[in-house]
């Protein structure tokens, strides 16, 4: 006897077997209680949700023989044949293989003819968005006023690309992907009716796999008892699909909690064995981080569902530290294929959380080797070689990188070649030209190009921002700029901000401004007075474009 996949043999024969889809049962029930059936039906959502199963339930309560109703009886010819897929005036037609208008054509013409058994002859049209332009243009007058005996349910997966004119005759229901829990409590149930053995957690593990869709979860349910032979255990479960055991992502946030690069490693190595899917460790590291910020921002919610120890790491972590390494983890699973291998990729990812960390955040002053370290006194100068020489002195290295709170400023790195004697900061010249030189890069560097000096007194830097930008002031922004002024100044200053209508000295930004107008003008002025451009405006009355002209070098 040949096996029959799990998916078909579950599938459901009555409404009142149907996993979810509430809303959709509720209201094909009323409709036909009410004997008030719409001629058109689109039923939209992913693969497996359910959506020719509704269907062909729909047709069956249409064409039972004990009359129309919610509750087909499955007994009677017309639904045995429609659950066995034989009854003829049940039309399934796949628009992925019949996409022609010829078939489309073929379809109308078969409408005209009442049932040759039925009460309603039935058009299922799966994944109809696959249907060509002169398909849909054929079909839709049959489909606004088709015969009194003629039903269509359409199906599809993607409704954006039906034309609106197909939309705008159909009653449309839209399908929800299934939740785990649903999934899981399918699966349970067919076990338990099968007689098979398992484990909750290994359910858990297949739920989360199918991604919210029935069939695809019955389908690695087979691909289980096939593979486990006995049991549906947790680890069987797991090295079939490639996943990470929970407590290996819980080595992996202890190790990031405690700034430990070695048992980092250490647990990626034991990842490594397994082969696992990089992506998806990614996804239960971004999934346990999600849990892990519930737990800290909303006490009591998600204690309970936790993969990793809650009283352990959402004390100790930082909020804003665990929001970073969500950020990471994301955008480290979108550059996995980028990256030379994939072991690599993920390898990386974690390290960029490893060297990432707020100053204040655990651990950030046990391990220097990964984590940058802070930024403080200037490096010492090399001592200056003897007059005699002529050997070229040697650049001074730059100043240290800055933690900083969040990845977007990432800390300024100071150039070099800083104005000499600047820790008397007394002027606002002296200011525009010690952040001039200061190679500021990003963010940080609008900041200072937008401040005005107001005073310095060691070691309290007072600055000023116009009204309106002070969007641009925070305090990673802080952190940065008085890292990379710490050099010239000899500590890091204490920065301070007002926000004026009026700045009390130019800015970097205003002087630039200035520089390039005047640029602009000397371009100007000098072209025009050029004797060549003066013989073609004289002569053949040229003319020259406005703002076409542009200084031969840009600042």
């Amino acid at each position: 006897m040949s096996y029959l996949v799990l998916a078909r043999k579950w599938r459901p024969r009555r409404f009142a077997e149907l996993v979810g889809q509430e809303h959709v049962v509720r209201a094909l029930t009323n409709a036909l209680e009410a004997n008030r059936v719409h001629h058109a039906f689109l039923f939209t959502g992913t693969r497996g949700v359910g959506k020719t199963t509704i269907a062909r339930i729909f047709a069956k309560s249409l064409n039972c023989e004990r009359g129309i109703g919610a509750e087909p009886c499955g007994e009677c010819g017309a639904c045995t044949d429609i659950d066995a897929g034989r009854f003829m005036d049940l039309l399934e037609i796949d628009a992925a293989s019949n996409t022609g208008v010829d078939d489309v054509r073929e379809l109308i013409d078969n409408a005209q003819y009442m049932p040759s058994r039925g009460r309603v002859k039935v058009y299922l049209i799966d994944e109809v968005h696959m249907l060509s332009k002169q398909a849909f243009n054929a079909l839709l007058k049959t489909l606004e006023e088709p015969p009194a005996h003629v039903k269509f349910l359409l199906a599809t997966t993607d409704p954006q690309k039906l034309p609106v004119t197909v939309l705008s005759r159909c009653l449309q229901f839209n399908l929800k992907r299934l939740s785990e829990e649903q999934i899981g409590g399918q699966m349970r149930h067919i076990l338990q009716a099968e007689q098979l053995n398992y484990e909750d957690a290994g359910i858990e593990l297949l739920a989360r796999a199918a991604d919210g869709s029935l069939r695809d979860g019955l389908s690695l349910l087979d691909q289980a008892i096939a593979y486990t032979s006995t049991s549906l255990d947790r680890a069987g479960i797991a090295a079939m699909l490639g996943t990470v055991d929970r407590n290996q992502v819980a080595g992996l946030l202890r190790a990031l909690n405690a700034a430990d690069g070695a048992a980092l490693m250490a647990v990626v190595a034991d990842m490594a064995t397994y082969s696992p899917d990089y992506a998806a460790v990614l996804d239960a590291l971004a999934s346990a981080l999600h849990r892990l910020q519930l737990a800290q921002l909303v006490p009591g919610s998600m204690v309970d569902t936790l993969d990793v120890p809650v009283a352990e790491l959402a004390a100790s972590l930082p909020a804003d530290l665990v929001q970073l390494w969500y950020q990471i983890a994301i955008s480290g699973r979108r550059e996995l294929p980028l990256a030379p291998s994939p072991l690599v990729g993920f390898e990386m990812c974690l390290l960029r959380m490893l060297a990432f960390r707020p100053d204040d955040a655990p651990g950030s002053g046990k391990q220097r080797a990964p984590a940058l370290p802070a930024a403080a006194a200037p490096p010492a100068r090399r001592a200056a070689p003897p007059a005699s020489r002529s050997a070229p002195a040697m650049p001074l290295p730059p100043a240290p990188i800055t933690h900083v709170r969040e990845p977007a400023p990432v800390a300024a790195i100071v150039k070099p070649t800083l104005v000499a004697n600047t820790a008397t900061l007394a002027s606002a010249e002296q200011w525009l030209d010690l952040i001039e030189q200061a190679g500021l890069r990003g963010p940080v560097r609008e900041l200072a190009a937008h401040a005005a000096f107001v005073d310095y007194q060691a070691p309290l830097l007072r600055l000023a921002l116009p009204e309106g930008m002070d969007y641009l002031h925070s305090d990673a922004m802080l952190e940065s700029l008085s890292a990379a002024l710490a050099p010239a100044l000899g500590q890091r200053p204490q920065i301070r901000f007002q926000i004026s209508a009026a700045a009390p000295s130019d800015t970097l930004h205003q002087r630039r401004e200035r520089d390039r107008e005047q640029r602009q003008s000397d371009a100007e002025a000098g072209f025009m007075a050029d004797p060549a451009i003066q013989h073609l405006v004289n002569a053949y009355g040229a003319r020259v474009l406005p703002d076409s002209i542009r200084p031969l070098k840009e600042s």
